[in-house]
């Protein structure tokens, strides 16, 4: 009658949707460059153009992150996580040493190079994450996505807080907590997360979506948690270190679900000997999905016999198939300018700051970080609850976002006092929802056979987006407002360093809003298609009960 844990079981389903949570609560740590880039300027004695190229090799490094799509279709998950964690490791900690001065300063084409592999490690992260929990809960695709890209987002304000509260916003400390940390609960989540048949009844799914609202509360208890930290000012020793021990618990808070799973899966064994309630439970979603995969492939043996049709928006993709649709390379257009004007303001946060006369910048960065949780755990939510009430395609939550953000960047430019508070916000916010909304886009668009491809060629845009916005237009016209300092950097003060960057990218985001209404446009009838189904199965089943 003794307790046997299963990755099959319920409680072995949602322990590896846990412990997915707490890898992406550490994996959004690309996000933190403005925490310690100030060091690394001032050390390697760079211009601002010079600084943001480096953001630029970090963003790089989600380029190769079509590698990790690959491999996600050829190597189980623990393999792909450990491949992030060891290049995470390898990448901050490098760092760590720079920045510490335990050794020289490397050349600058080094620096780059570990840059560039710390970018590129949260993609075997985010890839083994995303792909496997989208599969597992398929039926609930907005929340899961929104709760995990909701992680990713907070991240950046645990490793800031915690931080400065154990640490004193010290950078050296900061990226030894980037190289240590990630790497530890990762390899804690190579033992419980795989890959497993997703729901297959309706009261599954409604047991999910229950599961999933105790998981967001306790996500915003997280982020309410973090922001009442950062706006109540300085602290003492004694309260930031019971802040840090607090957040660990809270962090650990969606244990309840599987250790109540398995609770109840052990109270029924234990009241009834004769059954097998695990095999049971196990046993049945295999065989349909079994029984699934059987028809699948008489579809298949029956389509290749007559004449290849090709796939309409809502059916499997291979990659060139979505890669030759008008619609794949929309999604990517309006994404660019989103996530690439989003990606500008969070690598240049810290100058942003210094130019307008704040000593501390790392406010901002949590405020971004956090605001960017909301957007991306309601967008989830809500973009679900409209597809399952009216069928509203996904996409118009990204044409909102986009004019949002464009009246973000207005507020920057005009910088009025407390404009950069504002603007933060609203940055976040609005990139929180096109990461959350994007995702799940793409599967409904495009399939999940391909998925863990076509993410990694939409992320894409990270990379470029950076080089366009940050790396080119923020650095170059940075530079030209700038006046060289003594130690062969240069620095900016004033409202007018970056308010041109700000008008270009408001312009950006009118172009992506366009976008995002045409792809609403043109998805409308797949997403009528998906309520549709929907509605009729959920009355199919009142009907029987």
């Amino acid at each position: 009658m003794g307790f046997e844990y299963s990755p099959a079981s319920p409680a072995g389903k949602w322990l590896g949707f846990v412990t997915a949570i707490w890898v992406q609560a550490i994996s959004g740590n690309n996000y933190t460059f403005s925490n310690y880039s100030d060091a690394i300027k001032s050390l390697m004695g760079l211009t601002q153009l010079q600084l943001n190229s480096l953001s630029v090799a970090k963003d790089v490094g989600k380029a190769f992150g079509i590698l990790a799509g690959l491999a996600s279709d050829r190597l189980p998950t623990p393999v792909i996580l450990l491949i992030g964690a060891i290049e995470g490791f390898i990448a901050y900690g490098v760092q760590w040493l720079v920045v510490s001065r335990r050794i020289q300063p490397l050349p600058y084409w080094a620096m780059s190079i570990f840059l560039c592999m710390g970018g590129n490690s949260t993609t075997w992260m985010n890839t083994a994450i995303l792909v496997t929990c989208i599969r597992n809960f398929r039926k609930n695709r907005g929340p899961v996505s929104g709760i995990l890209k909701g992680y990713v987002g907070l991240s950046t304000a645990i490793f800031t807080d915690v931080c400065s509260a154990l640490f004193a916003d010290d950078p050296a400390k900061f990226l030894m907590m980037l190289a240590v940390v990630p790497f530890v609960v990762c390899l804690g989540a190579i033992f419980f997360l795989r890959e497993i048949p997703p729901s297959s009844t309706a009261a599954e799914e409604n047991e999910e979506t229950k599961y999933f609202a105790v998981i967001n509360v306790a996500a915003v208890v997280i982020a309410l948690y973090l922001l009442a930290f950062d706006v109540t000012g300085t602290h003492g020793r004694l309260f930031s270190q019971v802040f840090a021990a607090v957040l660990m618990v809270l962090l650990a808070s969606p244990l309840s679900i599987p250790i109540y799973l398995a609770a109840k899966n052990f109270i029924r064994s234990g009241g009834n000997k004769k059954v097998d309630v695990e095999q049971t439970t196990v046993t049945e979603p295999l065989l349909a999905a079994a029984a699934e995969v059987e028809k699948e492939k008489k579809i298949e043996t029956t389509s290749s016999t007559t004449e290849k049709r090709k796939p309409v928006l809502g059916e499997e993709h291979t990659i060139m198939e979505a890669l030759s649709t008008v619609d794949f390379w929309i999604l990517f257009g309006s994404f660019l300018c989103g996530v690439g004007t989003g990606l500008a303001v969070m690598n240049n946060l810290g100058q942003m700051g210094l130019a307008l006369g704040y000593s501390d910048v790392s406010m901002f960065v949590s405020l971004t970080s956090i605001w960017g949780f909301f957007g991306r755990i309601l967008s989830g939510s809500i973009s679900e609850y409209f597809i399952k009430r009216a069928g509203t395609p996904r996409p118009v939550w990204n044409a909102a976002s986009q004019i949002l953000m464009a009246v973000g960047y207005i507020v920057m430019a005009v910088a009025l006092p407390g404009s950069l508070y504002v603007g933060s916000i609203v940055v976040g916010i609005c990139y929180g929802v096109r990461l959350a909304v994007t995702v799940p886009t793409a599967s409904e668009l495009f399939g999940l056979k391909y998925y863990g491809l076509i993410y990694n060629i939409l992320i894409l845009n990270l990379p470029l987006g950076s080089f366009l916005f940050s790396g080119l237009l923020a650095g170059l016209l940075y530079d030209s407002q700038a006046t060289r300092t003594a130690g062969g950097g240069n620095t900016c003060i004033g409202a007018h360093c970056y308010r041109l960057v700000f008008v270009v990218m408001a312009i950006a985001c009118v172009i992506g809003f366009g976008l995002d209404v045409l792809l609403s446009i043109r998805t409308k009838g797949i997403y009528g298609k998906i309520y549709a189904s929907r509605k009729s199965k959920k009355s199919s089943v009142s009907s029987v009960s």
